[in-house]
């Protein structure tokens, strides 16, 4: 049995599940190992066209002459069109139906990336990553509202999870990946940047074909489950559906949950971003090889994958999401504190390990918190536009982090805001146990 599959049914379980019990926990596992790991790929990809910047960044900006802020504007700027077509991108996705939606995003945002290789200079560069975020919009929310129309509630927070992993791998294996990639320089006349953005992206396009090929709609359209899985796992989401209030999409724009997870989401996102983008930079400040670079990179990540597992299989088990939520992003704020105390770049990756546990903990805890509520065309516009509005840190925390870099000469004072911005995220996290009544 697999990890995926262990993760699928309830361990606290003692005695054999029978009759409708025993089909949902047959049909989630059928569910779970046909979609899960397809998406998981498919994220990790999403992830390495953004976070191979960072590692480009090392011979990218001196060959196009992008100084630290206008790298960080650019690497900033992908959030701007991301966030402007979110909620229409996510509204789409609802009428059109997010197996044909999804395809179509995966194979643009491919096309997108793989033209970063063309980039001459900072205009080219600006108008390729706008242009990455608008093709990119709608994925990450559009695969939350799918997988809460296929996964009951007490599966959620572990298949988020599986999925979100693909963040902190997307790092674990590009770090590798893209230092190798930049050895490429010179092959067919091309730099090893140019090299790493087409070998990075390109792959997403077939990948976007075989999610149209592999996808479902809704459980009655699954001609893969039997019919007593698929009723089993009808009658148990459409239950849910029932239990929860109907609202419309202004509704849920101005609900005071939405607005205050908007807020908690720009907190981590920017933590996430301010670190990410940046981490292969700051290494370099303590005279490492790309090469290098790309190997101890990695360690933070591998322990972001297995602490956010574990962590969102206790949550699973345990519940109280919002106070994990809150201590997940503390547990960020605090970790960026080690390398701004100490020199030691042991003491640093202690940190940025710590810091990315919170983060990623922190994602795969908070997107299981708006489907509680939010159902139809509001769960699929309310995600979009908590996304939306979160991932404007993902604007702020590279231009930001650039910014100050520039103007004191050091990544401290960056580290030291991101680090503020992360308590600021655990406060907004307290204040939403005001306004959830149930856990």
């Amino acid at each position: 049995m697999t990890l995926l599959q262990q993760s699928v049914l309830r361990h606290r379980d003692v005695a054999e599940p029978s009759g409708a019990e025993a089909m949902l926990q047959s049909a989630t596992r059928k569910v779970a190992l046909r979609f899960v790991p397809l998406l998981t790929i498919a994220y990790i990809f999403n992830y390495l066209d953004r976070t191979s910047l960072g590692f480009a960044a090392l011979t990218m900006n001196q060959q196009i002459g992008l100084s630290a802020s206008q790298f960080g504007l650019g690497a900033g700027i992908f959030f701007v069109g991301y966030s402007l077509f979110e909620v229409p991108s996510n509204l789409l996705l609802y009428r059109i139906g997010a197996r044909r939606w999804l395809a179509r995003i995966m194979i643009s945002w491919g096309l997108v990336s793989a033209a970063t290789a063309l980039v001459v200079g900072p205009n080219s560069f600006y108008a390729v990553r706008l242009l990455l975020g608008i093709a990119e919009a709608g994925f990450f929310p559009g695969v939350t509202f799918f997988l809460a129309a296929w996964f009951p509630a007490q599966y959620r927070t572990r298949m988020l999870a599986w999925f979100l992993i693909g963040i902190p791998a997307s790092s674990l294996i590009g770090g590798p990946v893209c230092g190798m990639l930049l050895q490429m320089d010179g092959i067919w006349g091309l730099t090893g940047w140019q090299w790493l953005f087409l070998l990075v992206s390109l792959p997403c396009i077939p990948l976007g074909f075989l999610m149209l090929r592999v996808l479902s709609d809704r459980p009655e359209t699954a001609a893969w489950l039997t019919s007593d899985e698929r009723r089993a796992l009808r009658d148990v989401l459409a239950s849910e559906v029932r239990e929860r209030p109907h609202s419309s999409l202004l509704a849920a724009l101005k609900d005071t949950r939405v607005q205050i997870l908007a807020a908690i989401q720009f907190g981590f996102t920017l933590g996430s971003y301010g670190i990410g983008i940046w981490l292969p930079l700051i290494l370099r400040e303590y005279h490492l090889s790309t090469l290098t670079i790309g190997w101890i990179s990695a360690i933070p990540y591998l322990s972001a994958s297995v602490g956010m597992i574990v962590w969102a299989r206790h949550v699973d088990r345990k519940g109280r999401r919002v106070v994990n939520l809150a201590i997940a992003c503390l547990l960020g704020g605090i970790g960026l504190a080690a390398p701004i105390l100490s020199g030691s770049l042991t003491v640093a990756l202690i940190g940025f390990s710590l810091a990315l546990i919170g983060v990623t903990a922190a994602r795969a805890i908070f997107w299981t918190i708006p489907t509680r509520f939010l159902t139809g065309v509001a769960a699929a516009g309310g995600l979009a536009f908590i996304n939306s509005i979160g991932t404007v840190g993902g604007f702020v925390g590279p231009w930001m982090m650039g910014w100050l870099k520039e103007l004191s000469g050091s990544y401290v004072i960056g580290l030291g805001a991101v680090a503020a911005i992360m308590v600021a995220a655990t406060l907004a996290s307290v204040s939403l146990k005001l306004v959830v009544s149930k856990e």
